[in-house]
């Protein structure tokens, strides 16, 4: 197989099985160039791109939501309405800091050893987090979140700037801290991440647009990465979901303190 493809192909499940659950999707793709060997630079943009695959999964898995909340606001429904405003509200908080540190951010993708003390300190904290958190006090349902909460977890967000830290998992957290229900706290990651990884591909775009215009980019290969990280996070997210409610967020938890501090040894020894 070309090595090319094999590794558009391994990059996709490791975007699609990464982006939902609490354990960083850009870590480990920047693991993933540590450890295949590959030029992390090459496929920088590549990477940006097929996060869209993992996004489509959730519109294709929560369609009936999006629709409903679509055809609420033109209806000039109230829930619909604050349903878009808290999604908006977490958003802006990551959009406003990611224009203004887009170069400082972009320095800190080169570094695995940051990924993977990020790894083991944010598994450290889903463990408290877990441990501590009261129980909810917010009732279920995004649209019923205060605005000040949706805001809130927006500000946490800005935390999985520095890679390895996990987006989903700052979101998740944060809204547990909050006072959100498990439930609520996942699915209102998902739709946050729908705006956030949008606004994210597309600066990414405009900054790097001569290098796209040059044909650098092998599109074929974006497009195999892209279906592949579709199809895993349409499984992933279902699966989530479920263990979620059953067993909570430690088992992540776990897992990143042993992927990083085996990342952190092994990255500091070869």
């Amino acid at each position: 197989m070309d090595p090319n493809l094999l590794t558009a192909i391994l990059l996709g499940i490791v975007e699609g099985l990464t982006e939902f659950i609490p354990v960083s999707s850009t870590g480990h793709l920047i693991l993933a160039s540590e450890l295949l060997g590959y030029n992390a630079e090459t496929w920088a943009t590549f990477n940006v791109i097929i996060q869209l695959g993992a996004i489509l999964a959730v519109i294709v898995l929560y369609w009936r939501t999006f629709w409903t909340v679509l055809t609420g606001m033109l209806r000039g429904d109230g829930l619909s309405w604050r349903f878009a405003r808290n999604v908006l509200a977490g958003f802006l908080p990551s959009a406003v800091l990611g224009f203004l540190l887009i170069d400082q951010i972009e320095a800190l993708l080169e570094n695995a050893e940051v990924v993977a003390v990020a790894l083991v300190l944010g598994g450290l904290a889903i463990l408290a987090i877990e441990r501590l958190v009261k129980p909810a006090d917010v009732a279920p349902g995004v649209a019923v979140l205060p605005l000040r909460t949706a805001l809130g977890i927006g500000l946490i967000q800005c935390l999985s700037m520095v890679p390895g830290v996990s987006r989903s998992g700052a979101t998740i957290m944060g809204a547990l801290t909050l006072g959100v229900e498990r439930r609520t706290a996942a699915e209102f990651s998902f739709f946050l991440a729908v705006p956030t990884m949008v606004g994210a591909t597309a600066l990414s775009i405009v900054k790097h647009r001569a290098e796209l215009a040059s044909g650098a980019v092998d599109w074929q290969l974006v497009a195999i990465g892209f279906v592949v990280s579709f199809l895993v996070a349409l499984v992933v997210i279902r699966w989530f979901i479920g263990l979620v409610s059953r067993r909570g967020f430690a088992p992540f938890a776990w897992y990143r303190i042993l992927a990083g501090s085996a990342a952190l040894v092994w990255l500091l020894t070869r």
